[in-house]
């Protein structure tokens, strides 16, 4: 279950990647088989051999992306999510998602 956006944030990252863009969307997440997660960052784009590249240099595996729907993504969790969105400088979303504080 996904909270934490609204619906003109979940558009926007839908157009990035309906466009080619390599496009990040972080949200609190529930899931079960995750209990010691709160949130998840998804991060796509329909240009499928961009994906694979981005996703190569942080040794994501191609078959991780998420390909069954209109929008090809990886999920990002814990470190790898942390990481990932520091190096990328997603500061926002690791402040508002309380991921870390990335000035300290």
């Amino acid at each position: 279950m996904a909270f934490g956006i609204n619906r003109k944030e979940l558009e926007a990252w839908k157009q990035r990647i309906e466009n080619g863009n390599i496009a990040f969307l972080t949200h609190y997440w529930q899931d079960e088989r995750f209990p010691d997660f709160t949130t998840v960052t998804k991060v796509g784009c329909t240009d499928i051999d961009a994906l694979i590249a981005w996703g190569e240099k942080y040794n994501l595996r191609a078959e991780w992306i998420h390909n069954n729907s209109k929008y090809p993504h990886f999920d990002l969790l814990g470190d790898y999510q942390k990481e990932i969105l520091t190096q990328e400088k997603q500061w926002e979303q690791l402040t508002r998602f309380q991921i870390m504080n990335p000035h300290t």
